[in-house]
Formats: C-alpha cells, sequence, structure tokens
C-alpha cells in the first residue's frame, strides 16, 4: 500500500467519525425542534431529510466508510473509484460555499446547532477536499464526469419541488417555488448547477496538477 493510500485511509477514518457525529446529531436537534413545536416523529425526520446539507453528509458518511469497512462490497468499491471521490467531494465543497455566500447571514444558531452547523458546513467540507486532493492528486477524471455529478444536485431540485407541491414547505429560500413562483426557483436553479459545474471543473483542473510527476501507472482516467 503506497504511501497517499495510507494517509487517504486515516485521513477517511477520521472525517468518517466527525460527518457520522454531525448529521447525528443534527438528527437528535431535529427530532428534538420538532416535538417542541408540537411536531410528529415523522415530520422531524421529513424536515431532516429535506436538506441538500444533510443529504451530501450522509454521502460522505458512506462515502468514507464503506471503503474501509466493507472494501470488497459493491459500494465500497463504488465510493472507492476516483470518479466517486470526485463528485463527493464537489457536492461536498458546494455546500460549504453555498451555505457561506447564500445562507450564513440568514439565522444564528447557537449551542448544540451552532457546533453541529460549524461541523456540516464548514468542517466536513474543507475535510473532505483535502482528502480528495491527498487521492486525487495526479488523477486524470474525464472532463465530461461533472455534468454526471451534477445530476446529483438536479435530482435533489426535482425531489424538492414535489415535496413542496405536496406538503407547501421548501428548505431554502431561494427554491421556494409557493412565494417565488416555479419562473424564477427554476432560474435559480439553473444558477445554482452552473456554479456546481464551475466548482467542479476548477476542482478537476486541481486534481490533475502534479500529474506529469506521478506514475503513468498510478493515474486514473475514469
Amino acid at each position: 500500500m503506497n504511501t497517499a493510500r495510507v494517509k487517504g485511509n486515516a485521513l477517511a477514518a477520521l472525517i468518517a467519525m466527525v460527518a457520522w457525529v454531525a448529521v447525528l446529531l443534527q438528527l437528535y436537534l431535529s427530532l428534538r425542534y420538532a416535538a417542541a413545536s408540537g411536531k410528529s416523529v415523522s415530520e422531524g425526520l421529513v424536515n431532516y431529510f429535506s436538506f441538500f446539507t444533510v443529504l451530501t453528509n450522509l454521502l460522505v458518511c458512506f462515502a468514507t466508510t464503506l471503503p474501509l469497512v466493507a472494501p470488497a462490497s459493491a459500494l465500497g468499491r463504488f465510493f472507492a473509484r476516483p470518479v466517486a471521490i470526485g463528485w463527493v467531494a464537489a457536492s461536498i465543497a458546494f455546500v460549504g460555499i453555498a451555505y457561506y455566500l447564500l445562507l450564513r447571514h440568514v439565522w444564528a444558531p447557537q449551542g448544540l446547532q451552532l457546533v453541529c452547523d460549524a461541523l456540516l458546513h464548514y468542517v466536513v467540507p474543507i475535510a473532505f477536499v483535502i482528502y480528495s486532493l491527498v487521492t486525487l492528486r495526479g488523477v486524470a477524471l474525464r472532463w465530461t464526469a461533472p455534468f454526471w455529478w451534477c445530476l446529483y444536485l438536479a435530482a435533489y431540485f426535482a425531489y424538492v419541488l414535489g415535496r413542496g407541491a405536496i406538503i407547501g414547505t421548501y428548505p431554502y429560500g431561494f427554491i421556494d417555488a409557493s412565494k417565488l413562483g416555479y419562473a424564477i426557483t427554476l432560474r435559480n436553479g439553473c444558477f445554482l448547477l452552473v456554479a456546481f459545474l464551475v466548482l467542479a471543473y476548477l476542482l478537476l483542473l486541481v486534481w490533475r496538477v502534479g500529474a506529469a510527476s506521478v506514475n503513468p501507472r498510478d493515474k486514473t482516467r475514469l
């Protein structure tokens, strides 16, 4: 096992622990808030799974845990692939950047929620991007990969619109079709997709740095 792989596994284990703590803490806080608001557990869970932040942090949990604890499984092999690491890295980096630019001024979390907020939006995204820099250094992923990765964001957007049409609530104000209308909501969704693609291609370029100095047998093109 090469040095990069050893470092990558150690970092993945650390990220997995932090990410699981973050998503489980947010689950506890979401259910506690639901109970305090007179809502049921099922309503709390529906709200919990409505946020792109939560879903993508869960993705990080699986992407760092499964290759370590079940490397021979189908999902373990999938998340160990460079293209999957790139997808998760671009998605969680998007979470951190979008939150910082669009949402950090919307509310002022306190106590445990502040801790959870920092873990979900800053610590895990930064840590996983560092992990991608370690594991994907010199890896030449296909230039079409970001277009496949953005299907995750597009699917989430479709899910949120469908969910909102049924229950009348939306997790984020900039995609609240009940207040903005579908034309503006779809426009905002397109802007987000473009921003995601730009970020993904920037990461793709960064990962390719050092490709010439990496042993050709160690480079993977997917």
